[in-house]
């Protein structure tokens, strides 16, 4: 089990040059955790792409909907404390911390592509290309 973060989500279902490297990681560990969180920040992604016409909004509601479908049974709530707690001892966006206090909590790694979290958190946060080399 990993836990991923909203930009890891977008690469696997929004086709680009990171593409290829969430596909793997899913090869490599289908067992995908996140935090509630992930749907608002995957839906703001999904509406700034619709908006600026890189995808339909037809297109963007069918991706929304087979990630809720993939993630159901795998979204976390997670203690508003540790959070707060989290952001205020990084320096990170409480939105970030809700990503590492899951993966606390799970005791598995959160991949990420976000530079501040991996520097904040360097015993948690991986890249992709960090956990992909684990196996």
């Amino acid at each position: 089990m990993i836990v991923v973060d909203t930009n890891i989500i977008a690469y696997l279902w929004i086709p680009g040059e990171h593409t290829t490297g969430a596909e793997r990681l899913l090869r490599q560990d289908p067992d995908w955790a996140v935090p509630l969180l992930w749907r608002s920040e995957f839906r703001n992604v999904l509406g700034e792409h619709s908006r600026v016409g890189r995808l339909s909004l037809e297109l963007a509601i069918q991706m929304v909907e087979e990630a809720e479908r993939f993630f159901a049974g795998r979204e976390y709530s997670v203690p508003s404390s540790k959070v707060l707690a989290a952001a205020a001892s990084s320096g990170c966006s409480a939105y970030d911390c809700e990503f590492i206090v899951l993966a606390e909590d799970l005791d598995v790694a959160l991949v990420t592509t976000d530079r501040q979290v991996l520097r904040e958190f360097p015993k948690r946060a991986v890249t992709v290309e960090q956990a992909l080399s684990k196996h």
